[in-house]
């Protein structure tokens, strides 16, 4: 054998030996094919894309397993602290896409796709969207976690691995039909089911007192009605280094799978009933809670993962130590909004009755260890769940909770002596009328830190909403303001713009957003601009695409893409944006050059089921839709289109294509929005309000590169406090929004029910339910608006400087990355450390 040869061989051997971990072409090659027979036992003429798909699938999962297993270990032999972020939502996204240029080898993928003769656009379009949240929550949680695997960070996610998502949207007839999300349908390649670490979750019950062997009481929880929580594992892949960190979702299974005496007396149904009844708890995500069947399983849900996960994080710390001394020291636990707020009670049980911690050191160490994010200032979205519920479903958490109160009811009196009111405002659990527990109180409590997710957010929270809690405990409150991450948003969503970001300024950005600031100095190259507009138009092209196909709407490319893409409220204010699109649509009719250039009108958004004001705002859209689509008269200038079915996905065609980003709601209600950072980062311009971090991309971009409108949230609560705002003098007095207005009451939007979009007429002039009219304020914005509207239609029509405005959007997001975000809670809330994983 020649040298030549024996070379070869080597090579070859290795190939064979290592081709799963290998990150070569040949190697990739090799681990796709023999995935396709030996996982998929398939061959190259049986084999459909679906196994081609998961074949890949697979074979970047090999690249991500060694990495994995080092990265964990590693956490064990450095003793590290570690990071667990609790959230009830985590809204991935597609996933194969995302890991492959994590690991830095889409130039090899394609190759190897490519001399496979298959499409690799067309096998990333079989992936699923894992719809595990319903909105900026969720998708924010799978933002941090994202960056936490890519600064280093030892970081957990946990979360429910909902066996159907948030709900497929079908519009039918301008209304929402939900229908089931079968995510799960074909299994998912990425997640690892581990049945070896199933966990005991306890319900219902009774917590009965006993005494031990000397004497002391402690309490037993009998009778109790178990479930197993089933952990399946995904991996969650740094950028640029070896660290692979887990998200760990838990599944509700029977811990009585099946009742064999009653089958075989012939029961064939009840023989299964417990368990369809038991594992219903991790079957769907937000489940109707207008019922009390609804809002007792919400309920379950939010407990069975805490509960899962906290005896999990106990499990994992008794592998290296024997007593709890460095708890707190070894982990912090971030809780995403109040949904995991009933760790802390839980952890208290843990801690207190299975543990045997005497009760002040448990809370001390509970205490430093648990930081709560607030996300709302709106106080129907602050949990509160009813005594009776804790009664029947947790009773143990309910004494623990009283215990809890009652010492922090000690601390505020002896603060504020003989100031009942106060002691009753700050109280964790209501006395008047029906008895509730608030979660917000309990979770800053029991929280050594309370963040809010924007300065104007944080400002609200401190001034006004936990103003008390603020004064109280000043130290705990601090801003982090939310972030987003550019690989997720840029890098995957926008290939053509991110390429050209890489040419003209490297690739640091990519880790490092700061870096994007360096875009500025082409701003007045007149090549870069014009390259900027071609890019974008042919993003809106391929939206135009998408949009035919789902909605049957020709839409021109040339025209302004004005979104309004995210959850339907109506603090969001959709139904502005729907009234303000009326009013010019009747002014174009009367005046056809009052618009300059022709614009399209995009909404996409899901309503919870059972919001029905929000789902007639849905249909309300459509309606408006159908009258100015249809009529020709107007020469398409305007139209109006809602896409079915947002998601992260369609959130990603959407978003590179858009000129305008709507960020409309009411000053004071949106605690940050990250949406808004998608469009700017993206090179869309913002339409919007003073509201959540609208406020600091105005600062960042420049007045002249952004459009605000409206009140501002001191002016709102002036008006409120006053009681001096009147919308039916605002509509009786401006004959453009009463003849807008009106129009719902016709049958020009409803032919033949003029009925039908009464309950919003009358919301907004007359209130219901006893309430106030125009709750959010869209007829006092709303001439404002419509001319910011009319200043942004007109700009548009010189290309380079609306181009110019673009780039400095895109060049000035480098704040709004979750890098530095995460960075900010590991610093100064978690105080944990990055590790170097080596490879």
């Amino acid at each position: 054998m020649t040298e030549e040869e024996k070379k070869q061989k080597e090579i070859q051997d290795d190939l064979v030996k290592n081709y799963r971990k290998r990150m070569d072409s040949s190697a990739l090659r090799l681990s796709i094919r023999n995935h396709l027979r030996y996982t998929r036992a398939k061959d190259e003429f049986s084999a459909t894309a679906y196994d081609k798909y998961m074949s890949l699938c697979y074979a970047i999962r090999d690249r991500i397993v060694e990495r994995w297993s080092k990265t964990q270990q590693s956490y064990y032999n450095e003793d590290v602290k570690r990071v667990y972020y609790l959230s009830l939502e985590f809204l991935l996204g597609l996933a194969l896409l995302n890991n492959i240029i994590n690991l830095n080898l889409i130039e090899e993928v394609k190759y190897v796709v490519k001399k496979s003769g298959d499409d690799f656009t067309k096998l990333l379009e079989l992936e699923p969207d894992a719809g595990l949240g319903n909105g900026g929550l969720g998708r924010l949680a799978a933002c941090y976690l994202d960056s936490m695997a890519t600064l280093g960070l030892p970081g957990y996610g946990y979360g429910l691995h909902y066996e159907f998502g948030i709900f497929k949207q079908v519009i039918q007839n301008g209304f929402q039909i939900e229908v089931p999300d079968e995510w799960l349908k074909f299994g998912s390649p990425w997640e690892i089911e581990r049945p070896e670490y199933a966990i005991n979750v306890q319900f219902y019950g009774k917590s009965v007192p006993e005494k031990d062997e000397f004497g002391r009481i402690h309490f037993v929880w009998k009778d109790t009605k178990d479930v197993l929580a089933i952990p399946h594992d995904m991996p969650i892949i740094g950028y640029g280094n070896s660290t692979v960190n887990t998200l760990r979702l838990w599944s509700a299974r029977s811990s009585n799978q099946f009742d064999l005496s009653i089958f075989n007396h012939g029961d064939y149904i009840r023989a299964v009933e417990d368990k369809n009844y038991t594992e219903n708890i991790s079957k769907v995500l937000y489940p109707n809670d207008n019922i009390y069947e609804g809002k007792e399983l919400r309920f379950k849900q939010e407990y069975f993962f805490v509960s899962a996960t906290l005896q999990d994080i106990i499990r994992r710390y008794l592998k290296t130590y024997d007593n709890f001394d460095k708890f707190a020291d070894k982990l912090a636990i971030q809780l995403n909004d109040t949904h995991p707020a009933l760790g802390i009670p839980e952890l208290m049980r843990l801690f207190v009755d299975i543990h045997g911690l005497k009760w002040d050191k448990a809370w001390e160490i509970t205490k430093k260890t648990f930081a709560f994010t607030n996300h709302t200032v709106m106080q129907e979205a602050l949990e509160k769940w009813s005594v009776n519920l804790f009664e029947t479903v947790l009773p143990r958490h309910l004494q623990i909770i009283y215990e809890i109160n009652s010492r922090f009811l000690e601390e505020v009196r002896s603060r504020y002596p003989g100031d009942n009111l106060k002691a009753d405002w700050m109280s964790i659990v209501s006395d008047s009328g029906e008895k509730y527990v608030k979660m917000a109180n309990l979770a800053i409590a029991g929280s050594h830190s309370v963040n809010g997710v924007a300065k104007l957010h944080t400002e609200i929270l401190k001034n006004d909403v936990f103003k008390d809690f603020y004064d109280l405990y000043p130290e705990k409150f601090s801003n982090k303001t939310n972030g987003i991450t550019q690989r997720r948003w840029l890098l995957v969503a926008n290939h053509y713009l991110s390429q050209m970001i890489r040419e003209k300024i490297g690739d640091g950005w990519i880790k490092d957003l700061s870096g994007i600031k360096r875009l500025e100095k082409f701003s007045e190259d007149k090549d870069t601009l014009i390259n900027l507009y071609k890019i974008k138009l042919e993003n809106k092209k391929k939206l135009a695409e998408c949009i035919k196909k789902e909605c049957g709407i020709n839409v021109d490319a040339e025209s302004i893409f004005d979104s309004q893409v995210k959850r339907i409220h109506e603090y969001k204010r959709q139904f502005l944006n729907a009234l303000k699109i009326l009013m010019m649509y009747n002014g174009l009719k009367k005046n056809p050059s009052l618009i300059a250039s022709p614009v399209t009108f995009i909404f996409a958004g899901k309503s919870a089921p059972g919001y029905v004001r929000a789902k007639l705002i849905i249909k309300f859209i459509n309606s408006v839709a159908d009258m100015i689509n249809g009529d020709k008269s107007i020469n398409g200038k305007i139209k109006v289109v809602f896409l079915p079915n947002y998601g992260v996905s369609l959130a990603e065609q959407i978003i590179p294509a858009s000129d305008v980003s709507e960020q409309i709601s009411m000053a004071g209600t949106e605690a940050s929005g990250t949406g808004n950072m998608k469009f700017a980062l993206n090179g869309a311009l913002t339409l919007g309000t003073l509201d959540g971090a609208n406020i600091e991309i105005l600062e960042h971009v420049g007045a002249e590169n952004i459009y605000i409108f409206g009140l501002s949230a001191e002016q709102i609560k002036e008006k409120i406090q006053k009681r001096c705002y009147n919308p039916h003098e605002i509509y009786e007095s401006d004959p453009e929004i009463k003849e807008a207005l009106d129009m719902l009451r016709s049958d020009e939007l409803s032919p033949g029910d003029t009925e039908l979009f009464k309950p919003l007429y009358d919301a907004l002039l007359y209130g219901d339910g006893g309430g106030e009219p125009d709750t959010y304020f869209l007829l006092a914005d709303i001439k404002d608006y419509l001319r910011k509207s009319y200043q942004l239609n007109k700009d548009f029509g010189d290309k380079l400087l609306w181009q110019k405005k673009a780039l400095f959007n895109i060049a000035n997001m480098g704040y709004f990355s979750s890098d530095r975000a995460v960075a900010e809670y590991a610093e100064e809330i978690w105080h944990a450390q990055p590790v170097e994983i080596k490879h």
